[in-house]
C-alpha cells in the first residue's frame, strides 16, 4: 500500500515499516528460503510501486505473478490479514500490466540483436572459453569495422563462416583466428538457435524507454512481467537477457540524482544465477551499475534465497532489505543465516538470528533506509497482503491482456532488415562470381591454348607429311630421272657399240685391204 510518499510493506502490533519513496533507489534484497513469502513481497511491493506512479519490471519464472493484471479475489487468508493488521484502507484492485516474453508466445515478443548483447553475456550463453570468447571479440570487431550489422544469429553463423574462409586477411591485423575456435563457436550457436528458437535476438529490438511508463487512464506504473518459464529452462540465457535489460537502461538512462520517486524499480528474480560462473569481468560490470544506476533513477531489487548469493561488494549498495525464514540443517546453512543476521541493523529486543530461522509463512525480518539514508534497525513483521489475484491465469486472460496492451502489434513481427548475412552473401556471391569468371577465363584460355596446341601439332604434322610427300616424290623423281639416265645411257651404249663396232670394222677392213694391198705389190715387185 503506498501513501504518504511512503510504501507500506508490513506491520506489527508497535510499527509499521515502509520503504521511503526517495529512498527506494538505494536498491533492495528480498530473501528467504521456498514457500517462505518472497513471491507475495514481490507483489506486494511492485503493486505499491505501481500506485505511486513507479513503473516496474518483474520476471515471472513459476507463472504465477500474471495475476497482477486482475482484481484479487477474496479468501480467507487475505481477510484475516488485513483484519489482523488493521489494514483499514486495503482494497482489492488489478494493475495495468504489459506482459513480455522472449519467445513471443506468452507475451509481446523481446527482442536485441546479438550486436547490441556484445560478445561478453553472448559468450555465456553459448558456454565459451576465455580463447574462443577472444575469437568472438575479434568477429564482433570485424563486423564493427567493415559496417556489417549482427542483428541474429544467422548473421553470427554468416560471420563466423566468411572470417573463417578470409582468415588470412584478417590474421595480420586482429590476431591469430584458429579455425577449430571458429567451429566451436559455430556449433555453440547451432545449438543456443535450438534452445531460444532464435526468437531473442532480431529486429526490431526492444526498446528499453517502454518499460518506463504510466498508465494514461490509472496514473499508474506500468508493471511489466516477463514471462520466463521456458526461458528459465535455459540459466545462462535467462541471465544474459536480465543483464542486457539492465545495461541498456544504465548506458541510455540520463543521470538525474536524487529523484522524489524512481524512474524505474528493476526485480532480479533467481539473482544467484547472475554471479554462478559469471565471468569476472560481467561480475565486476554488474557490481559498477549497481553502484551507479540509482543515480539515473532506478531501483535495484535482487530476490534470492540467501544474501549469502550476493556478492559482498553489491550486497554493501543494497539498503532496502526484507528476509524471510531461512532453514538451518546443515553447517552451510548456519553460516548463510549468520551471514544474513550480520548483515542487518541489530534490535536489542530480539535475537535477530534465531528470529530469522522461527520465522513462519508470509513473516519476514526487514530493515529500510531512513530519510537520514542510514539502515533501521530490524523488525520482525507480517507482510501485507497482495490486493490483485494471486497465481496462474488462463490463457484467455492472458491474450486478452495482450491485445489490448499499449505494445499490442509493436514488436510482433520480426523484420529482416540488411545486415552481415546479406552483406556477406552477397560479397561472397561476388567473389564466387569472379571466381567463376576467372576459372572461366582460365578454361577460355586454356581451351584456346589447347586449340592452338592442337593446330600446330596439325600444322607440324601436315607440315612433316609434305616434307615426306616431297622426300618422297623427290626420291622419286631422283630414281625416275636415274632410270631414264641409265636408259639413256644404255641406249646411247647400245647404238655407239654398233656404230663403233661398224666403224672399227670397216677400219679394221680397210686397214687389212690396205695391208693385203700393201704385200701384194711387194710380191709381185
Amino acid at each position: 500500500m503506498y501513501f504518504n510518499n511512503k510504501i507500506l510493506v508490513g506491520k506489527n502490533e508497535n510499527k509499521e515499516m515502509s520503504i521511503l519513496l526517495n529512498r527506494a533507489n538505494r536498491h533492495g534484497l528480498i530473501t528467504g528460503a521456498t514457500g517462505t513469502g518472497k513471491t507475495v513481497t514481490l507483489k506486494v511491493l511492485a503493486e505499491s510501486f505501481s500506485n505511486a506512479g513507479v513503473p516496474v519490471f518483474m520476471v515471472d519464472v513459476k507463472g504465477d505473478l500474471a495475476g497482477t493484471a486482475f482484481v484479487g479475489v477474496q479468501n480467507e487468508n487475505v481477510n484475516q490479514r488485513v483484519y489482523d493488521l488493521k489494514l483499514d484502507g486495503f482494497m482489492y484492485d488489478r494493475f495495468p500490466c504489459v506482459f513480455l516474453d522472449t519467445y513471443g508466445k506468452n507475451g509481446h515478443p523481446v527482442r536485441t540483436t546479438v550486436q547490441n548483447m556484445g560478445h561478453r553475456l553472448l559468450s555465456k550463453m553459448l558456454d565459451l572459453s576465455d580463447v574462443q570468447d577472444s575469437v568472438l571479440a575479434i568477429i564482433f570487431k570485424i563486423a564493427k569495422d567493415e559496417n556489417k550489422p549482427l542483428n541474429d544469429l544467422k548473421d553470427l553463423q554468416s560471420m563466423l563462416n566468411y572470417v573463417g574462409i578470409n582468415k588470412d586477411k584478417y590474421t595480420m591485423q586482429y590476431g591469430n583466428l584458429a579455425p577449430q575456435s571458429i567451429s566451436t563457436i559455430q556449433r555453440n550457436v547451432v545449438e543456443l538457435m535450438d534452445k531460444i528458437e532464435d526468437n531473442f535476438f532480431g529486429t526490431p529490438m526492444f526498446n528499453y524507454n517502454d518499460l518506463i511508463n504510466t498508465s494514461l487512464e490509472t496514473g499508474k506504473g506500468r508493471i511489466n512481467i516477463l514471462d520466463a518459464q521456458i526461458l528459465f529452462n535455459h540459466p545462462d540465457s535467462y541471465v544474459s537477457m536480465i543483464l542486457w535489460l539492465l545495461n541498456s537502461l544504465y548506458d541510455n538512462l540520463p543521470e538525474v540524482g536524487d529523484l522524489e520517486k524512481p524512474k524505474l524499480v528493476f526485480f532480479f528474480d533467481e539473482a544467484h544465477l547472475i554471479f554462478n560462473n559469471m565471468p569476472k569481468a560481467v561480475v565486476d560490470h554488474v557490481i559498477q551499475v549497481v553502484k551507479l544506476i540509482r543515480s539515473k533513477g532506478v531501483g535495484l531489487y535482487f530476490i534470492s534465497q540467501s544474501p549469502s548469493d550476493i556478492p559482498e561488494e553489491v550486497l554493501s549498495q543494497l539498503g532496502n532489505k526484507v528476509q524471510h525464514a531461512l532453514r538451518a540443517y546443515t553447517p552451510n546453512e548456519q553460516k548463510a543465516i549468520k551471514a544474513a543476521a550480520d548483515g542487518l541493523r541489530t534490535n536489542p529486543l530480539f535475537d535477530t538470528k534465531a528470529a530469522i530461522q522461527s520465522l513462519g509463512t508470509g513473516e519476514a525480518i526487514v530493515s529500510f533506509i531512513d530519510e537520514n539514508g542510514e539502515p533501521t534497525v530490524v523488525e520482525k513483521v507480517t507482510i501485507l497482503p497482495p490486493q490483485s489475484r494471486m497465481g496462474a491465469i488462463s490463457a484467455e486472460e492472458r491474450q486478452y491482456v495482450i491485445n489490448n496492451s499499449p505494445l499490442a502489434n509493436k514488436y510482433e513481427t520480426k523484420t529482416n532488415e540488411i545486415s552481415a548475412q546479406e552483406i556477406n552473401d552477397s560479397e561472397i556471391n561476388k567473389i564466387n562470381e569472379e571466381k567463376q569468371a576467372e576459372e572461366k577465363r582460365i578454361a577460355e584460355e586454356k581451351r584456346l591454348a589447347e586449340e592452338e596446341k592442337a593446330a600446330e601439332k596439325a600444322r607440324k604434322e601436315e607440315e612433316k607429311l609434305q616434307k615426306e610427300a616431297e622426300r618422297e616424290e623427290a626420291k622419286k623423281k631422283r630414281e625416275e630421272e636415274k632410270a631414264a639416265r641409265e636408259a639413256e645411257k644404255a641406249k646411247k651404249n647400245s647404238v655407239g657399240y654398233k656404230l663403233g663396232k661398224k666403224v672399227v670394222d670397216k677400219t679394221v677392213n680397210k686397214a687389212i685391204n690396205k695391208g693385203l694391198n700393201s704385200i701384194m705389190k711387194n710380191l709381185f715387185k
